[in-house]
């Protein structure tokens, strides 16, 4: 391989061409036709035995000419590149320029641009922190509560308003059964407006264990037309209820470290603050990056944002896959196409990218650089975040990119550490 001509170009554009001997290209060429050839039937020759001089006889000489230049260029365009001392973004583009004697080909893409950044020190943001009321605190444990109910069959107390409860249900109009109105351990809050109206309210008053009928009428609107405005009557049962532990010590006891309520409420209200404490520095954090996506300037190639917009793509096809759904899935259900999907997550793209190169550029002029201890220790926390083995992270990241990633959070620290940060 060797580099015969470079060329910055306009918007931060390149052009390269380089050779690839023929020797490289003749190896490459008679690995791509062993490959190919055990498929090709010549006549006078056994499947797969036809010599490539034949073949290129028959087909013309440049038979396998785009799979062996394909086989070349990958590792003949990077040692070009690096040759060139370009530092590109994108796949480029590859075009044939001569193949007598050694290949040669032409190579046009994107480097990463050279952007400007001023005023980044002495940023003004706002930070709220949410207060944190009892009633917060009070709402965190009947969650923990409600995770801790369970459901009883037995008591003599009459059902109320509030209470969650199960029963099993079929209705019936003019005597007769209807289809989707049947059901079996339904779980019911009373008072959520589950059911149609004048339901929930006749199951209040009956104890657990009781059969009885509940008379309503189907709403003039109600989406099954068979039913709509018609009376109907449900033959209920009412099976269970579902109750809440005692809001006491033994309760705090039973989900905490804790010996006493009031000792597990003050820890959670000390979580909550925390919460929310994290919260708000996000949000400055965000606020911060809204500010330098202003403060870079210099032209970004389009080629940039089409990448990131990919990268948003693909971690949201894996999310959805994590939830048992994938893109082709959700367009199907909500109509939209791809090029909708990558419509909407563009704007975020952008601001990625141009945070990203903001924050590289301020890294730059700060000299700010990452220690072997501190890529250990990302090694470290990423293998534990997703529990794996640190060996194995290691194959999976270059520490190139780890130290580029702890210079660019180095960077944000520094904004935000010589930010004006009023509080709200």
């Amino acid at each position: 391989m060797a580099l015969i001509k470079k060329e910055l170009t306009e918007n931060c554009g390149y052009v390269i061409e380089f050779s690839v001997s023929r020797e490289i290209y003749n190896k490459a060429e008679l690995a791509v036709y062993k490959k190919e050839v055990r498929s090709i039937n010549v006549p006078g020759f056994r499947k797969g035995k036809a010599p490539l001089s034949i073949l290129k006889r028959m087909y013309g000489e440049g038979v396998f000419f785009e799979d062996a230049i394909n086989e070349c260029i990958p590792e003949a365009y990077e040692e070009a590149i690096k040759e060139a001392g370009y530092d590109t973004v994108g796949n480029p583009k590859f075009d044939l320029v001569s193949m007598e004697g050694d290949v040669i080909l032409k190579a046009e893409g994107s480097v990463r641009p050279t952007v400007t950044i001023e005023g980044y020190k002495g940023i003004e943001v706002e930070k709220k922190v949410a207060e944190v009321t009892d009633a917060d605190v009070d709402a965190e444990v009947e969650k923990v509560r409600d995770r801790n109910a369970r459901f009883v069959q037995e008591s003599d107390e009459a059902v109320k308003e509030g209470d969650t409860v199960t029963i099993d249900f079929e209705g019936f109009v003019d005597g007769v059964a209807f289809e989707g109105g049947k059901g079996t351990d339904h779980e019911l809050t009373l008072g959520s407006g589950s059911f149609i109206p004048g339901f929930e309210e006749q199951i209040a008053g009956h104890t657990l264990g009781e059969e009885f009928e509940v008379n309503v009428t189907f709403p003039e609107e109600y989406h099954a037309a068979d039913l709509a405005g018609k009376p109907a009557v449900f033959k209920c049962t009412l099976k269970s209820l579902k109750q809440l532990p005692a809001l006491d010590d033994e309760f705090a006891k039973d989900v905490s470290e804790f010996d006493t309520l009031d000792e597990y409420k003050a820890d959670l209200k000390a979580r909550l603050v925390k919460k929310n404490e994290d919260a708000a520095e996000r949000e400055v954090e965000n606020a911060l990056a809204e500010k330098l996506m202003e403060l870079v300037q210099g032209y970004i190639p389009e080629v940039m944002f089409e990448m990131e917009t990919e990268n948003y793509l693909r971690d949201y096809d894996t999310r959805l896959r994590q939830s048992g759904l994938d893109l082709k899935t959700y367009m199907q259900y909500t109509g939209m196409t791809l090029d909708d999907i990558r419509a909407q997550m563009r704007p975020q793209a952008e601001k990625q990218v141009k945070v990203r190169l903001a924050l590289e550029k301020i890294a730059e002029l700060e000299a700010l650089d990452a220690t072997e201890e501190e890529i250990d220790a990302e090694y470290e926390r990423i293998g534990n975040a997703y529990g794996v083995d640190v060996a194995e992270v290691r194959k999976m990241i270059l520490a190139e990119d780890i130290k580029k990633d702890i210079i660019v959070g180095k960077a944000m620290e520094l904004v935000k550490a010589n930010a004006v940060i009023k509080l709200a």
